[in-house]
């Protein structure tokens, strides 16, 4: 599998879905619904928890993906972006994260599967979505006391090695390190990574992306996108990039950066555009096409796709157009 992306990526630029969130809200799904039968006695609230919807409403995630690939993706990602106990601290679900992840890579496995089977001349992947947690280990979550730190390198990497067996034992083709804005937490995911392929003796094909989140060109933890790409480059991955926070043109100098310092393939899914004052995303999808353009006329990137405010439509556009470019050229490490 590892050296049929690699080949893939030699040969054309590969397309990423779109945001999971974004689909899920157009399903209007209650508290009830979230709970399901199997959680409707569970004692805190349980809404907002879009990973456990894996378990309660299986089906709409498995349309969700398969919708991704109808639209022209090549890689879909699981939902599991909060899936660490950090993040399912929040839910009082902790206990419940190796299923929450290995039954995400399950569903999206199963539809991978079966679409490669219907085109077998274009193979569908999903790559294991690991997020950032909502807890940072390199800054203080209290003004008061800048020493304090409320999660530690070895809870991270602990939270992080769950997921990632779980993922793995449940099918994913790739796993993806994704808007990273504190690097420290990423590389505890890094480690956690690391630390399962050497105990199973495999190679899995990881992909990182970090998110610029302001104007000032920096992660929330205030690393350029160079001293990004520098402090994670001791691991061989199949490809780095940005992600989330900005639409795609904004993101544009980012990944110049990126392309010019690193032979890796280059990754990029940007939101729909920026907020508008009600947090939603108007950036239609000839529109987010439009300024992808120029991703590709400049040769950026390999791998792209969309984030928050995406929708299958965005990634259609998205696939007809990278079709008309030859993908950029790269040494792939993994």
């Amino acid at each position: 599998m590892m050296k049929r992306i690699e080949e893939l990526l030699e040969e054309r630029i590969l397309v990423l879905d779109g945001a999971m969130g974004t689909m899920l809200q157009q399903y209007k799904f209650t508290e009830t619904d979230f709970r399901g039968v199997r959680f409707k006695d569970w004692p805190h609230p349980l809404q907002g928890n879009n990973d456990l919807l894996s378990l309660t409403q299986p089906q709409a995630i498995a349309e969700i993906h398969q919708k991704y690939f109808e639209a022209g993706a090549d890689i879909v990602e699981t939902n599991t972006f909060s899936g660490t106990s950090i993040a399912m601290a929040d839910y009082h679900m902790e206990d419940l994260v190796y299923e929450l992840n290995f039954e995400s890579a399950r569903i999206a496995k199963e539809v991978a599967v079966k679409c490669t089977a219907r085109e077998p001349q274009k193979p569908r992947f999903v790559a294991g979505s690991i997020g950032p947690t909502n807890k940072t280990a390199s800054m203080s979550p209290d003004v008061n006391d800048p020493g304090f730190r409320a999660v530690s390198f070895e809870d991270l990497r602990l939270a992080y090695r769950e997921q990632v067996e779980a993922l793995l034992d449940g099918g994913v083709d790739l796993l993806l390190v994704e808007t990273v804005f504190d690097t420290l937490n990423a590389k505890a995911a890094l480690f956690a990574i690391e630390e399962v392929k050497e105990e199973r003796g495999i190679s899995v094909p990881i992909m990182i992306s970090g998110t610029i989140t302001d104007a000032s060109g920096r992660t929330l933890s205030g690393q350029t996108a160079e001293s990004f790409l520098i402090s994670v480059s001791h691991i061989p991955f199949l490809s780095v990039g940005f992600n989330c926070a900005l639409g795609a043109s904004q993101l544009v100098p980012h990944l110049e950066i990126l392309s010019a310092k690193t032979p890796l393939a280059v990754s990029a899914h940007p939101n729909a555009g920026l907020p508008n004052a009600f947090g939603e995303y108007d950036q239609s999808p000839e529109e987010m096409a439009f300024q992808i353009n120029e991703y590709l006329e400049k040769s950026l990137v390999n791998i792209v796709g969309g984030c928050c405010g995406t929708t299958p439509a965005h990634i259609k556009a998205i696939a007809k157009l990278v079709q008309e470019f030859a993908p950029r050229k790269c040494l792939i490490s993994v």
